[in-house]
């Protein structure tokens, strides 16, 4: 049975811990409990097959992992919560879990070090701890293919929010493999077969936000922003005005700069119709993002499809969809 909640319900919490960034990471619940979200139970995750798998010296570098049954290797979902890289949990995977599974398709859901703890950590700037820490999960799960039964040329990436960032992050940067490590995980891919994301920021930068969206306001705690009261800045006005400072690592971080003819095909969707250049009423996940973002991709030969309350050309109705077509067909 398929287990589907709303858009509005997947991206609340995200939504909020976006906008307002949290003062304290969420603790994961005890793998199989029962969690709650906004006062109701959500499902109840099924046992992981190897639960809290550690896949770097953090303890927030840790990965539930469930196997599809087969012969054969499977294809795997990997999964990145969203949060706004501020709070949430892997947990949120009950939503596609069931119906993965049920197509013989595996799936691994990640924590990973949230903006505050990556700060902590002394990484520059702040993002690259939970993008990087995404990408390391993603050549661990390769490392562990045979052991897994995973066919590793057959992984999507998915998530909300910033996980649906996060996610684009990893299937529009260039492969991260070092084959020269002697480290075998470091030698292993980051490249991804395809990702369908819910709700994503397709940009991190601040100019091209304003101009889809003229009331934009997030970002600026992945470079390190917190607002200027002393000068009335709010955390997005500081970024918008030090945007000349980190241009580097705007091509780097953000998925709109990095989009190359050679990427995966994607998928995206939205809870509300787009309107350029207007204030929207959820500026941290307004489908502008996503109408720029497929322009870009078309531009550049990248499949991209796009979904929204009456959107044109529809082909898959959900991201679940859209994933189960795409991992069980590739060969």
């Amino acid at each position: 049975m398929r287990i589907l909640l709303s858009l509005p319900a997947l991206l609340g919490a995200a939504a909020f811990a976006a906008d307002v960034p949290a003062t304290k990471p969420a603790v994961p619940p005890t793998p199989g409990a029962p969690a709650k979200a906004a006062g109701k139970p959500v499902p109840q995750l099924p046992t992981p097959t190897a639960a809290d798998v550690s896949y770097g010296p953090h303890k927030k570098q840790v990965m539930h992992f469930w196997k599809a049954e087969s012969d054969k290797p499977t294809p795997l979902l990997f999964f990145i919560h969203g949060g706004g890289w501020m709070g949430g949990n892997r947990t949120s995977v009950a939503t596609l879990l069931p119906a993965m599974l049920k197509e013989g398709i595996s799936v691994v859901s990640v924590e990973y070090r949230f903006i505050p703890e990556a700060t902590a950590d002394g990484v520059v700037p702040p993002v690259k701890g939970p993008l990087h820490d995404a990408a390391r999960a993603l050549q661990f799960v390769r490392s562990k293919a045979k052991e897994w039964n995973i066919d590793k040329t057959r992984i999507g990436a998915s998530g909300g929010s910033a996980g649906a960032c996060s996610s684009l992050w990893l299937a529009f940067h260039p492969d991260l493999a070092d084959a020269k490590s002697s480290d075998p995980i470091a030698q292993e891919s980051t490249r991804l077969l395809c990702a369908a994301v819910t709700g994503a920021q397709t940009t991190l930068d601040p100019k091209q936000m304003k101009e889809w969206t003229p009331n934009s306001k997030y970002g600026g705690h992945a470079f390190g922003f917190a607002g200027d009261k002393g000068k009335n800045l709010s955390q997005f006005d500081e970024f918008l005005a030090k945007r000349d400072t980190i241009l580097p690592w705007i091509a780097e971080y953000s998925p709109y700069a990095l989009v190359t003819s050679d990427d995966p095909p994607i998928y995206l969707t939205f809870g509300a119709p787009p309107a350029l250049g207007q204030d929207q009423k959820d500026p941290t996940h307004t489908s502008n993002f996503g109408v720029k973002l497929q322009e870009h991709c078309k531009a550049n030969g990248v499949p991209c499809e796009l979904v929204y309350p009456g959107a044109p050309d529809v082909k898959h109705a959900t991201a679940q969809d859209y994933l189960i077509a795409t991992l069980k067909a590739a060969k």
